[in-house]
């Protein structure tokens, strides 16, 4: 096990809850009265279209954007009293191919790039950097620069980087954009299995639910910033989509994969939106 990680004996309590929290921004309601919970070794999914108000909703979780009104609790404690307590992949991170970065050293930057001044190289910290490598299966590329790897290992080293400080909770902002669909789905299959191994409450948002159909223990599922949760048989209906968006659409089925469909009367989609199947449940 690695050290300082989950122990799986140990009762999952909660990693995060959102309770009641809307955000206005320019006069405008980004998020209204979202409320979920998410316990340790669970694997979420937020699924949205863009604008929708995920990347809103994650801030106000990440305490970057103040909710107008509702709390955040993270492992049952205010937002902010415990700053490790949340592990970080943003959605775009530009690595040149040129900078003299190696994948071991970013992750390490992980652990102590906050402070200031020059790191110190314990026995310690290489310990844990070999460590996390070893759980994302990046020892392999651990001493290649980060700007030349593939979309998929940097996506497993960013992953490392936001995990060596052993957070309780790990949110993800469109990790699985511009992957192939191999690469997708080896994200997925890592983030399930180390919310399982180590305890960790992860949230990834995406506006594709399919490549994350077989790890979701929940889905949270937003739309014209209003919410609804639970497992995706409760939440993927005809009846809660059409709720959330204010009109109707049509909830299919097409053997391992879902789709979401509706027409142009839809005030919900996007402008170009095709009155057929919306992308949100599959690729355009």
């Amino acid at each position: 096990m690695i050290e300082g990680a989950y122990d799986l004996a140990e009762d999952k309590g909660e990693a995060l809850a959102v309770e009641g929290v809307s955000v206005w921004l320019s006069g405008r309601e980004i998020l209204h009265d979202v409320s979920f919970s998410l316990h340790r070794g669970e694997f979420t999914g937020l699924i949205g279209s863009n604008g929708a108000g995920k990347t809103t909703l994650l801030r106000t979780i990440l305490g970057m954007q103040v909710p107008t009104t509702g709390t955040v609790r993270i492992g049952g404690s205010p937002r902010g009293a415990h700053g490790a307590a949340v592990g970080y992949v943003p959605q775009k991170i530009l690595l040149d191919p040129d900078i003299p970065l190696r994948s071991r050293d970013l992750v390490g930057l992980g652990f102590d790039g906050h402070r200031l001044g020059i790191p110190l190289r314990s026995k310690h910290r290489r310990i844990l950097v070999e460590e996390m490598l070893e759980a994302v299966d990046a020892s392999r590329f651990a001493d290649s620069r980060v700007g030349t790897l593939s979309g998929g290992e940097q996506q497993r080293v960013l992953i490392a980087h936001a995990l060596i400080r052993h957070p309780r909770l790990l949110l993800l902002d469109e990790p699985l954009a511009n992957l192939d669909i191999r690469s997708e789905y080896e994200v997925v299959e890592l983030l399930s299995r180390l919310a399982e191994e180590q305890g960790i409450g992860v949230l990834i948002s995406a506006h594709d639910m399919n490549p994350l159909l077989s790890a979701m223990d929940r889905i949270v599922y937003i739309a014209n910033g209003r919410a609804a949760s639970g497992t995706t048989d409760e939440v993927v209906r005809t009846e809660v989509l059409s709720k959330l968006y204010g009109s109707h659409v049509d909830v299919i089925r097409i053997h391992d994969r879902i789709l979401v469909a509706a027409g142009h009367e839809h005030d919900g989609l996007p402008a170009h939106t095709e009155p057929s199947v919306w992308a949100i449940g599959g690729r355009s």
